[in-house]
Formats: C-alpha cells, sequence, structure tokens
C-alpha cells in the first residue's frame, strides 16, 4: 500500500515537474532548433537574443552524412504561446504497485544501440548503453536498455497506452541503482510513477529517440504523466502530441 510520505513525494514531484517544463529553459519554451552545416561554426549575429525573455543557448550533435560536428543553437522564449496556453499535466494516480526492482548487468564498454529519433526520418543514432537491465513486469520477463544521460540511466519505453491513454511516441523514466559507476552490477527500481512525458512532447523542437525493440512493453503501463493540457489547441501548436 501507499504510504502518506509516498504519495506526498510524488505529488511534490508532480508539481516540481510543471515547474520545470514551464520554465524559462524548460520544455515549453524552446521555440527553435537551428542545426548549420557541418564542419562550420554558428555566426555570431545568430547568437545575439534581443528580445525580452528570449535565450539563446548551443549544442552539437554528430552529422548523420558526413559524421562530422555539427553546430546548432536553441532559442528558448520564456513568453512562448506553449507557457502562455499551458495548464498542466494529466498523470495517473500514484500506484506503488508500479515501482518495479530488477538488476542492472554491465556490459562491455563502449557497447552502444542504435536508437531511431523523431526527427531523422528513420534513421538511427547510436547511444551508449552501458548495461542491462533484467526486470519482469506483469508476470513477463524483459532485457531492457537504458542509455546514460549525463550519467543517469534513461529509460525510453513503450506500452499499451501510447496513443490513446499517454504521450504516442512512449515516455521516459529514469533508473534508480544502488551502486555507483555503471561498470558495477546490482540491484534497480523503476518507479513508473515518475514516467514522464518525454520533451518532445511539449514541443516540436526536440529530436527525442524512440524506445528500441526491446523497451516495448507488452502491457499497460497505468503509471505516471499521461498528456500535456493546453488551454486552446490553437496556442499548443509548437507541441507535438
Amino acid at each position: 500500500m501507499a504510504t502518506t510520505s509516498d504519495e506526498k513525494r510524488h505529488e511534490q514531484w508532480r508539481r516540481d515537474r510543471v515547474a520545470f517544463v514551464s520554465s524559462p529553459q524548460g520544455n515549453l519554451a524552446l521555440v527553435e532548433t537551428r542545426w548549420y552545416p557541418a564542419g562550420t561554426t554558428i555566426p555570431a549575429d545568430d547568437l545575439r537574443a534581443d528580445d525580452d525573455g528570449v535565450t539563446i543557448t548551443t549544442l552539437r550533435r554528430t552529422d548523420l552524412d558526413s559524421g562530422l560536428v555539427q553546430e546548432g543553437l536553441r532559442r528558448w522564449d520564456a513568453h512562448s504561446p506553449a507557457i502562455e496556453a499551458f495548464t498542466g499535466i494529466v498523470a495517473y494516480s500514484y500506484d506503488p504497485a508500479w515501482v518495479v526492482t530488477g538488476r542492472y548487468t554491465p556490459l562491455d564498454e563502449g557497447h552502444t544501440v542504435a536508437f531511431e529519433h523523431l526527427r531523422d526520418n528513420g534513421r538511427t543514432r547510436d547511444l551508449a548503453v552501458p548495461g542491462r537491465i533484467d526486470v519482469e513486469i506483469d508476470g513477463q520477463p524483459y532485457a531492457l536498455h537504458a542509455f546514460d544521460d549525463g550519467g543517469t540511466l534513461l529509460l525510453v519505453f513503450a506500452d499499451t497506452t501510447n496513443g490513446s491513454e499517454t504521450y504516442g511516441a512512449g515516455r521516459f523514466v529514469f533508473v534508480e541503482r544502488a551502486a555507483d559507476g555503471f561498470a558495477t552490477a546490482g540491484g534497480v527500481a523503476i518507479d513508473f510513477n515518475r514516467a514522464f512525458v518525454p520533451p518532445c512532447g511539449f514541443s516540436d523542437q526536440y529530436n527525442c529517440p524512440f524506445p528500441p525493440a526491446s523497451n516495448r512493453l507488452a502491457v499497460a503501463v497505468r503509471a505516471g504523466e499521461k498528456l500535456p493540457l493546453f488551454a486552446t489547441d490553437a496556442a499548443s501548436a509548437t507541441a507535438s502530441h
């Protein structure tokens, strides 16, 4: 059974999520992602933010055609139409049954898994997957692959609620580990109550990864976030549902 403290922590997590996605550099604030030809630098004029509430940041990726480093910029607007129209995130009620435990087993150093991404027209990008996560969900065994998201394991998963009750392309959830460092085997916990709508569910300017075959669950995970809510459909034009 859920304890009062569990439910309170979950409610605080939900409040923190709403505050984050609607912050000046939260998911709803991203109004443009612009990539420049591989091997070129971003013109200095493009890095100037003259409008009130606008912030410009930079990022890099590997160009899929040339293999070269490609530079890009992101434009964040603290007063974006999506932020102005945002009214919250629909979520399931907290259910302790959806805190799933399993085991993490390290894979060879440099192991990667090909992830298809939203804006790559069916092509894949190799993401570092340092270990395999063996869990049992609804009586079925799964060997899941979570990638290294800045030192934390991020699981991109799909389930049978996608497209009907939850975000169509799948959801994200962080994996909690008992041990430090990816080279150590040990227990893990996946709290699906903290499954969240990926950034591309709030702005179509993100290039989110899709769940690989190993992470597609043949069960309805009725836990975590479902979808963001907006006051009007027109005002949410920058978000993808």
